[in-house]
């Protein structure tokens, strides 16, 4: 097993399982956002489902464990690239067929990070993290949004044009770091032949496309509404 460690392969094939998972996650994530505009009755049922129960709290912290994995395996895969191409960042035989994302993917993966930094601030902070301990920091109690009041808080949160711009840029950070990401995890797991990748490329782009703009279509929607156009 120390070759999943020490070797190159084997770090690709951790960041792939671990990519796999969290594309995995992305899309449940989805497709609980999508209920928010759907029916919010429906929407306040699975946050009261998902609240601080200890299974909830449990796949949390592995959900954390899982992007600390990715985040550090991506380091050490950057390095190490940088390392073997001496002083040419995009040392190629081949640069003209490289694509941006595929440049720039640590560069992406910061700018997600940053925004995923500024979604768990505004949901599971004030959602889950400051009903576990509002009873031990008397600070939390003014920040605790319960999930009975999570459609007010979506209201005021996406009714800031400020706000709903940064999570766009986000998101769409987020599609260039999944169009790369979903058919990089597929090649790293052996799937590279000439003709399965270019099919693969073609699949990371829909699964990426669809993810983010299931995303980005929930703060656009409550924005649009902020702004009493009644949509959905």
């Amino acid at each position: 097993m120390s070759w999943l460690l020490n070797s190159s392969i084997g770090r690709k094939f951790i960041m792939a399982l671990s990519g796999c998972a969290l594309v995995l996650f992305l899309i449940f994530h989805m497709c609980m956002n999508l209920v928010s505009f759907i029916s919010m009755d429906g929407y306040i049922m699975i946050c009261e489902f998902l609240g601080t129960n200890w299974y909830a709290v449990a796949a949390t912290v592995a959900l954390v464990g899982l992007i600390l994995i990715h985040i550090l395996y991506a380091l050490f895969l950057t390095l190490q690239n940088r390392r073997a191409r001496g002083g040419d960042k995009y040392g190629s035989s081949n640069l003209t067929d490289v694509a941006w994302s595929s440049k720039n993917m640590f560069v992406l993966g910061l700018v997600v990070l940053a925004f995923l930094l500024l979604h768990l601030y505004d949901f599971w902070f004030k959602m889950m993290f400051a009903e576990l301990f509002a009873g031990k920091i008397h600070a939390l109690h003014s920040i605790v949004v319960l999930p009975a009041e999570v459609g007010g808080h979506m209201n005021m949160l996406f009714g800031n044009p400020i706000k709903v711009v940064l999570y766009l840029i986000g998101i769409a950070a987020l599609w260039f770091h999944l169009s790369h990401g979903v058919w990089s995890m597929f090649q790293s797991s052996g799937f590279n032949g000439r003709t399965w990748l270019p099919r693969l490329k073609v699949i990371g782009t829909i699964v990426a496309t669809l993810i983010c703009l299931g995303f980005a279509i929930v703060p656009i929607i409550f924005y649009l509404r902020s702004l009493g156009l009644g949509i959905l």
